[in-house]
């Protein structure tokens, strides 16, 4: 008995490193696109147009904030050696292998690399945020996967899908107010109805005669609406410049675990 529990202590022990050593040396089979090409789209899910329209976005902020937004699509994590991974522990291990972003700016630490990740037959995706961003834009990310992202997925429109996200990620980079999530079906005909009846209101007291209170709730509604699409139309912000010319990969950037997933 005694000799049967050595051997397996002695198992044990020759096995922990061995499986140890997959969750050290595991590499994710995805060669990074070129350091200012931002997009690798292996399922093919990106539209010439968008695509176009994102690597400006993107090559403008990365000089601008020193902030990469790597756009990354698969077929499925499987197809790259990640088979029985969850989604969350594919994106970390590939930003760290690529090393997304710089870990230094100007001696400053930084490393704000941003990674989305779309697995389209796993109908899964992650934002991935580099370490510099910590927690805090955790609920934003989680915002933007549920807002703009998710929503144009499940209509089978990935294109868009992904260009929302970049849009609004860029924006979350700039600490601008992100964009505002698409109107559900029923948007529009009540707000048809809204107008119809503030005009069938106006039209009425015309005719009727009117109370000062009358003129001054619609005044006071129509008033608050003008000044909310003002705002809506003219919030931006400004970058915090910088001109970094480096690329994207390999600035020993890293995972801080933060970010948002969401699948369709």
């Amino acid at each position: 008995m005694r000799i049967l529990l050595l051997m397996l202590l002695t198992s044990v022990c020759f096995l922990q490193p061995a499986l140890a050593q997959p969750q050290e040396n595991f590499r994710i089979e995805l060669d990074p696109p070129g350091q200012r090409d931002f997009i690798l789209d292996r399922a093919n899910l990106i539209t010439p147009e968008d695509e176009a329209e994102i690597k400006e976005l993107a090559d403008k902020l990365l000089t601008d904030t020193a902030a990469p937004l790597v756009i990354v699509t698969i077929n499925s994590m499987s197809d790259h050696g990640g088979m029985g991974l969850r989604i969350e522990t594919f994106a970390r291990l590939l930003f760290d292998q690529w090393q997304i972003g710089p870990a230094e700016v100007n001696k400053n630490v930084w490393n704000k690399g941003i990674l989305l990740l779309v697995s389209k037959n796993d109908r899964k995706a992650r934002i991935e945020l580099g370490a510099g961003w910590g927690r805090e834009k955790d609920q934003l990310c989680q915002q933007i996967m549920n807002e703009q992202i998710i929503p144009r997925f499940k209509e089978g429109d990935y294109s868009a899908g992904i260009k929302a996200g970049a849009v609004s990620l860029e924006r979350m980079a700039r600490d601008l107010k992100l964009p505002a999530a698409p109107k559900p079906a029923w948007y529009y005909p009540v707000m048809i109805g809204v107008v119809a009846l503030g005009i069938f209101t106006v039209v009425s007291m015309i005719r009727r005669g009117t109370g000062g209170w009358a003129w001054l709730f619609w005044g006071f509604v129509f008033a608050a609406i003008g000044t909310v699409l003002y705002h809506m139309a003219t919030s931006s912000g400004s970058s915090s410049g910088g001109g970094f010319s480096g690329g994207s990969f390999g600035g020993g950037g890293f995972s801080g675990g933060g970010g948002a997933s969401g699948s369709w």
